[in-house]
């Protein structure tokens, strides 16, 4: 299954694989933006270290306190405690009012570290309007510029305390159930720049200390109106999908080589069509917006060569899902495929639309470029393990 990613693209790439440097790779776009934008087990042997053993240290200063002695853990009372918790800043801040009236975060999801009325550190949990629990833990916070105390070591006992009173074995992996992911929202090229590193480091390490592991990273793409809209090639014919079985059964072609770490996790345990049905079920089929716009591509005599789905999330609009089936890859369509479900979303008014793909997936991020998509950040997943 795809994560969705709150406040960012939510969506599930998946494109062709091939060596031809007009076609994409096979990725979640989902965005849901980051994204992307899930829960997934981590499979043996997908686990590079985000962040190498030797990357910087987490104590400096003169007089270092790891721990304030009035360290206060708590969550939050309701909305009339967002100001204070919005006191640190993330890209996220502007949408925790609306999150929290329409029940995708709840005053026991989000946490808070406090040294008197100094706010040191602070978390939340997010799920989609349709869940009941937690679904990602998108939102971990230090001060970045204190230097009296050990960041690492607060952002620590506050995923601690919080996992102990929200999940039974003090770890969100509930029995029989999948974790919710860690995901961070960072720059594009956050490695190169020092500060951002450490921002990244430290909440990277605060994770790993309480049990997470690396899972993947992925860049983020959005496409504005500014830009002109990329125009359809004429290889291919268009038409909106015949019903959930036949989208379903392209879905399940699609995962055939596919690329995207959080389906070969899925593929691991079930088949090509567990996993297309699960995915349909716990994203696709949610969005509200018509199915009239998701598309399926064509050679001129009918037969399928791909699809896309355009569609909007409960932020933005975005290319939810597009796929080149394997026996097609290698021959430029993913170009057409993106033209035709930016232009759907143009047509419908879109001001921007966004999308995801993982940093490995350079052929896919390569379109998106083409299509005149801007490259507007990177993601960070990490995950725990049943």
């Amino acid at each position: 299954m795809k994560r969705a990613c709150p406040g960012g693209t939510r969506t599930a790439i998946h494109t062709e694989a091939a060596t031809d440097p007009r076609s994409g790779d096979d990725e979640k776009g989902g965005t849901s933006d980051v994204p992307r934008d899930h829960r997934v087990r981590v499979l043996p042997g997908q686990r590079p270290p985000l962040i190498p053993v030797t990357a910087g240290a987490h104590t400096e200063g003169v007089g270092l306190t790891a721990l304030p002695n009035d360290l206060t853990i708590r969550s939050i009372t309701g909305p009339e405690e967002l100001e204070l918790f919005n006191r640190l800043p993330y890209v996220q801040n502007h949408e925790l009012a609306d999150d929290l009236a329409k029940g995708r975060r709840r005053p026991s999801w989000m946490w808070m570290a406090l040294d008197g009325d100094r706010l040191l550190a602070r978390m939340s949990w997010w799920c989609r309007e349709q869940d009941d629990a937690p679904f990602l833990l998108d939102l971990l916070d230090v001060v970045d510029d204190a230097h009296d105390v050990d960041r690492v070591a607060v952002a620590e006992q506050l995923l601690r305390t919080a996992h102990a009173s929200l999940f039974p074995d003090g770890t969100p992996v509930a029995q029989g159930t999948p974790p919710p992911e860690y995901l961070r929202f960072v720059p594009a090229n956050w490695r190169e720049d020092e500060a951002a590193r450490r921002v990244v480091e430290d909440r990277v390490h605060a994770v790993e200390r309480v049990g997470a592991v690396p899972l993947v990273e992925r860049l983020r793409f959005e496409w504005f109106a500014e830009n002109p809209v990329p125009v359809v090639g004429d290889r291919l014919r268009f038409r909106e999908i015949e019903s959930t079985e036949d989208i379903l059964g392209l879905m399940a072609r699609a995962l055939d080589g596919t690329l995207d770490v959080h389906d070969r996790a899925d593929l691991s345990e079930k088949s090509a069509e567990e996993v297309a049905a699960a995915n349909f079920a716990d994203e696709f089929a949610n969005y509200r917006t018509p199915r009239s716009w998701w598309r399926v591509a064509t050679l001129p005599d009918g037969e399928p060569v791909g699809f896309v789905i355009p569609a909007r999330n409960a932020y933005h609009p975005i290319i939810a899902y597009i796929a080149v089936l394997p026996e097609y890859r290698g021959n430029g369509y993913i170009d057409d495929l993106l033209a035709e479900g930016t232009r759907v979303l143009a047509e419908e008014g879109a001001r921007n639309v966004r999308a995801a793909t993982d940093v490995g997936n350079v052929p896919m991020a390569q379109a998106f470029t083409r299509a005149g998509y801007d490259t507007v950040s990177g993601v960070v997943n990490l995950t725990w393990e049943k």
